[in-house]
């Protein structure tokens, strides 16, 4: 079995079986390139089925100089994942990556705003533009339901119910989900929707999507990104931000108002409840609150 073959099924794999997005795809993609680049550059001629786990430890060991633990960590879990695909598939016996440990990595938490904070970003957008209304709906959806940047700029008009409080979403995977939308979100959609967007020359293909930048097309996620920075330092905030603090900080602040993990998990749209925990890392004390309110010995 030759490498590219083998690369070009696993990703068949992802897409029909796992329902990954192809961003995820190119992801996990990459991990196994960067193996057969290495193989390449030593001529060392060994197939998927072949290449043993010293090989594998040594690539790892080279590349190790180059790159932090983190990105070791994701490369090993790229190549245990497509290994362990071999072995499903039975091309293998055996997983490589089996024995191979990550590197140990703390947990990173999520860098969040204060609502305050929110306030003055939100409060920077210069209105006098046309973007403008466009940039305030947008920042306000994205901290109002906890969206992903990709999310956002995937929004079409017909997701939005108001008239039931609930946007439908697709996330990771295609898969949907409803998440509620406040009355004050509402109005900056309705309000860039009515003066903005009705004036735009909207290109075909695009008649849907909520969105857009000046030229009528869906804005992609890079210029979300711009947006947010350049209104992060025009405030002259010291924090690192991008459009996911908008979400994280969402999260944060629903757990410090006592809503509980399963709700937010559910609007997050994240498949483990372990991903949605990290918030309690965040604020601690919200597990005080939990127990002098809960336990029977308070």
């Amino acid at each position: 079995m030759k490498w590219q073959h083998a690369l070009k099924d696993y990703q068949l794999y992802l897409k029909i079986e796992r329902g990954l997005s192809d961003n995820s795809i190119d992801n996990y993609s990459r991990d196994v390139k960067k193996l057969i680049r290495y193989l390449e550059d030593k001529n060392l001629s060994l197939s998927p089925i072949s290449i043993s786990s010293e090989v594998i430890k040594q690539f790892i060991y080279e590349i190790a100089k180059d790159i932090n633990a983190r990105s070791q960590s994701r490369i090993i879990s790229g190549l245990r994942s497509f290994f362990g695909y071999l072995v499903f598939e039975d091309y293998r016996k055996d997983n490589p990556l089996e024995l191979i440990e990550s590197p140990k990595i703390g947990r990173q938490l999520p860098d969040t705003l204060s609502e305050e904070e929110i306030d003055t970003i939100i409060a920077a957008v210069d209105l006098s533009k046309p973007e403008g209304e466009r940039n305030r709906a947008m920042l306000e959806t994205l901290y109002g339901c906890g969206l992903r940047v990709s999310e956002l700029v995937n929004l079409k008009i017909s997701d939005l119910y108001f008239d039931e409080g609930f946007i439908k979403v697709t996330g990771k995977g295609d898969k949907q989900r409803f998440v509620p939308i406040v009355a004050s979100t509402q109005k900056y959609i309705n309000i860039y929707k009515k003066h903005i967007r009705n004036h735009l020359r909207i290109q075909p293909g695009f008649e849907d999507t909520l969105f857009l930048n000046r030229r009528g097309k869906q804005l992609t996620r890079a210029m979300v990104f711009h947006i947010v920075k350049q209104l992060a330092e025009q405030v002259g905030l010291k924090k690192k931000i991008s459009p996911h603090t908008f979400r994280h900080s969402f999260a944060t602040h629903l757990l410090q108002n006592d809503a509980d993990l399963r709700s937010i998990q559910l609007m997050l749209g994240h498949e483990s409840i372990t991903t949605t925990e990290i918030y309690v890392h965040v604020d601690k004390s919200h597990l005080t609150k939990v127990v002098e309110k809960y336990h029977p010995r308070k």
